[in-house]
């Protein structure tokens, strides 16, 4: 499954409801301030990908309050509590469906932390350096739907240089290899052209 939208930090997300209510378990509603957060979180520890996989990055908690909100524009009165986070890594980039199984949800801790009935929001960043390793990372909320962890202008002076997040209508810069890109434009090659045998 390719990233048709072109932002696979949103399709994570609706990968993640899915799961979710397929185990009766609540949707969550995809907090563009988090998922800015959550980028800020694997820009910090780019570079620390571990041979297995791992990140080896834990950022002091005050950076959330102190550098991640700050750098997304998050109003400060609307910081949530948040109430979990699963971070990983890969050498190379892996579309969406891969990403979370392979990457995100690969252990029983991952698994419970997916499955926590209080989280009712969640937010995905994503950023890879030139020739990888690729970082993702998924935060959670229990905040009311619209009222934490709200964007300053609706998220318009976030300067997105690299990678992606959940949420954001900017689509990957460098977050994902140039071939997914060609293979959008493939694809709307291949619907113009059935569209114009449609019409004739």
């Amino acid at each position: 499954m390719f990233s048709l939208s072109g932002n696979p930090a949103s399709d994570i997300v609706d990968i993640i409801n899915k799961n979710r209510t397929d185990q009766k378990l609540p949707h969550l509603n995809d907090s563009p301030g988090l998922g800015c957060m959550a980028l800020q979180y694997v820009e910090l520890c780019k570079g620390n990908c571990s041979d297995n996989n791992a990140v080896n990055c834990k950022p002091p908690e005050d950076d959330f309050t102190e550098v991640f909100a700050p750098n997304c524009g998050v109003e400060l009165p609307t910081f949530g509590t948040i109430t979990g986070h699963i971070v990983g890594c890969q050498r190379e980039y892996l579309e969406p469906s891969l990403a979370f199984s392979q990457v995100l949800i690969k252990d029983n801790n991952t698994v419970s932390v997916l499955k926590n009935k209080t989280h009712t929001e969640v937010g995905v960043g994503l950023v890879g350096l030139h020739k990888g390793p690729f970082f993702w990372c998924v935060l959670f909320s229990d905040g009311q739907t619209n009222s934490t962890f709200m964007l300053e202008n609706r998220g318009a002076g976030i300067q997105q240089k690299k990678g992606c997040y959940s949420g954001s209508s900017t689509s990957c810069s460098g977050g994902h290899r140039r071939s997914f890109a060609l293979f959008n434009i493939f694809f709307m090659c291949c619907v113009s052209i059935l569209l114009v045998f449609a019409l004739l």
